[in-house]
């Protein structure tokens, strides 16, 4: 997984509530589980026709959104079914962080897991970074700061750890390597019936 620092980046604003799981990325798509290649399906069918043309309405289809790091979204982002795919699809499209009033907790959960911050602040900070963002402006989140644009924002200690790290679960086994090698070294001599 990729360290999160610090990110300064193009921001689309997509301000609708409730974006669930399916409109992130839709069933048809989760037919791998290799992390990878869900991002040009991210948001299918509202970037989409039916003969698969861009909507040239779609915010991810216009300059300078096509390459959004950052999605400032309404109220209740990620809700719908528990698929990690919605993560991964994404990461996949370049995606590194949502910022929205709220999320559903299997998606923000799935997110640090897959190395996005997902950054839920008050709606009146949401409002503005709305604003920047429409108006085309790069906005930067800082990290190890806890901050982004002029607004700071609280984090778990553990899951800033593993972003500034870029440690999923099994880098954060991987940190324990030596303790574990030694563990099974010890535990072979000590019971070699094992």
């Amino acid at each position: 997984m990729n360290p999160f620092t610090t990110l300064t980046a193009i921001a689309a604003p997509m301000p609708m509530i409730n974006i669930d799981t399916d409109m992130i990325i839709p069933k048809q798509f989760l037919r791998s589980i290799k992390r990878t290649g869900f991002g040009v399906n991210l948001f299918n069918d509202m970037r989409y026709d039916e003969q698969g043309n861009e909507k040239p309405d779609f915010v991810l289809n216009q300059e300078p959104y096509r390459k959004a790091q950052i999605i400032v979204a309404g109220d209740n982002f990620g809700c719908g079914s528990s698929r990690e795919h919605a993560p991964w699809a994404l990461l996949d499209f370049g995606v590194r962080c949502v910022i929205a009033p709220s999320f559903a907790d299997i998606f923000y959960n799935n997110c640090f897991k897959n190395g996005i911050l997902p950054l839920a602040l008050p709606q009146e900070q949401i409002d503005a970074l709305m604003k920047e963002a429409a108006a085309g402006n790069e906005i930067t989140v800082d990290l190890e700061n806890q901050t982004v644009s002029a607004y700071s924002f609280k984090i778990d200690k553990f899951r800033k750890h593993c972003l500034l790290n870029g440690l999923d679960d099994i880098g954060l086994t991987l940190e324990k390597q030596s303790l574990i090698a030694d563990y099974e070294t010890k535990n072979k001599q000590e019971k070699p019936w094992l």
